[in-house]
């Protein structure tokens, strides 16, 4: 994965973890499950609720209301040990993280239309190393237009101070502090249904800015050469052979240009990529719904030295109920990633995971989630396995608190000439989360 892939995947691992959807959460998923909804519409997939995305009655924040909005303020305390805060092969270092994550999301109450926006926080304080300590921002908002009842538009954009992981492949692992960049998001999309059959299309916006490191000694490590903006446009059409049912085809492009470009650095990293993939949207009643596609990636490079990487594209998700109170997710993808290690262009990198979510009681969520990851990089001999196992378990206290408590292995083997560090990580947290 790139740095901010993995950002974003230890984030979202961090939420599954917590357990502790607030309000504000549930209600954007089930409304995005509602604007698919209705029997006049061939491509609904709202015949059942996820446990995560389910109403738990009593256990709910009720929001402060602000005009036609609902503020749902929340705020994390965690205490994690993490034996390996390096990703050291050897002579590991552990300590113990106290992060707080304190955020707001704003929602609106329109029985037409919808706008949201949010502001999030995350701090984290070691122990005993410092040095390592980083405050992380989030800023958001989107919205969606319902021109007509078969006619939506919407958009979004956020800009984040992220932070990339130690484990990461791209970061330098000579810098006495981590990396931090500014990532700055913005898409815009529109989507028509004829009645069997719908149409899609959607521009996003990607720009990354590193700051540079730095060696204990004072040296600067350079990290421009990473900065980089991202465009894609994705064109989709989906036709509904039946109610429960829908076959699609894709077509993305995406340009990547860098901030620098010889003579400031010695090879050309811009590129332009193609993904087709064709699959099917369905659901099997109330016991399964999701999407599957495979198709065919391909990224092509400005300089010649790096050679075109191609190959069997792929995208998943897949939701099981095997009883009301069971979810079980799926999901799968194979992208082609921009490669932060010199010499390389970029990766192919495949992803498979799966998650159970089980409502022991109403008020006690159980987790259990495993995924594997393999990176095959071009222009250099590595290749990376990775894979991540985790438990956890939620005591929902009342409608105002919440007790987690998350264990977590990551595993990572990096073969080839220019392998890398294998390593493991042991993770084990409890966290306090307040909500209104």
């Amino acid at each position: 994965m790139t740095a901010d892939k993995r950002v974003l995947a230890a984030s979202a691992a961090i939420a599954v973890a917590a357990g502790f959807t607030p309000a504000a959460e549930a209600q954007t998923a089930r409304g995005a499950l509602s604007q698919t909804s209705g029997a006049e519409s061939n491509f609904a997939r709202d015949r059942n609720v996820s446990v995560r995305q389910r109403p738990h009655e009593g256990y709910e924040a009720l929001g402060l209301p602000v005009g036609t909005f609902t503020a749902f303020p929340k705020v994390s305390v965690t205490a994690e040990h993490n034996d390996n805060i390096y990703g050291a092969s050897t002579n590991e270092t552990d300590d113990l993280i106290w992060r707080v994550q304190p955020e707001v999301s704003l929602i609106s109450g329109w029985s037409r239309h919808s706008l949201q926006g949010y502001a999030r926080a995350t701090l984290n304080r070691y122990q005993d190393n410092g040095s390592e300590d980083t405050d992380d921002y989030s800023v958001g908002a989107s919205g969606r237009l319902d021109v007509t009842r078969s006619t939506q538009i919407t958009a979004s954009t956020d800009w984040a101070r992220l932070t990339e992981p130690r484990t990461s492949s791209s970061t330098p692992q000579a810098s006495a502090a981590p990396i931090q960049y500014d990532l700055a998001s913005a898409n815009v999309g529109a989507s028509h249904e004829f009645n069997r059959l719908r149409v899609s299309g959607r521009y996003d916006l990607r720009e990354y800015d590193y700051e540079d490191g730095r060696t204990a000694a004072g040296a600067v490590i350079e990290q421009d050469d990473r900065d980089r903006t991202i465009h894609a446009v994705v064109a989709r059409a989906d036709y509904a052979v039946s109610p429960a049912t829908a076959l699609f085809v894709e077509l993305s492009r995406n340009w990547r240009e860098y901030d620098l470009s010889p003579p400031a650095v010695a090879l050309a990293r811009d590129s332009e990529g193609t993904q087709a993939l064709v699959g099917a949207n369905f659901e099997l009643g109330a016991l399964m719904r999701g999407e599957v596609g495979v198709g065919y990636i391909t990224q092509e490079y400005d300089d010649p030295s790096f050679d075109e990487l191609e190959g069997l594209g792929a995208r998943a998700q897949v939701e099981w109920f095997p009883t009301q109170l069971t979810t079980v997710s799926l999901t799968g993808s194979r992208t082609v990633e921009d490669s932060g290690i010199p010499g390389s262009s970029g990766y192919l990198s495949t992803n498979l995971g799966a998650q159970v979510d089980h409502e022991l009681m109403r008020n006690v969520i159980l987790t259990g989630q495993v995924s594997y990851g393999q990176d095959e990089y071009e222009g250099v001999d590595r290749d990376d396995d990775r894979l991540n196992i985790g438990v956890g378990g939620t005591y929902l206290l009342n409608r105002y608190a919440g007790v987690t408590v998350a264990y977590s292995y990551f595993d990572q083997t990096s073969g080839g000439a220019n392998g890398g560090n294998d390593f493991k990580v042991n993770k084990l947290g409890a966290t306090l989360t307040l909500q209104f």
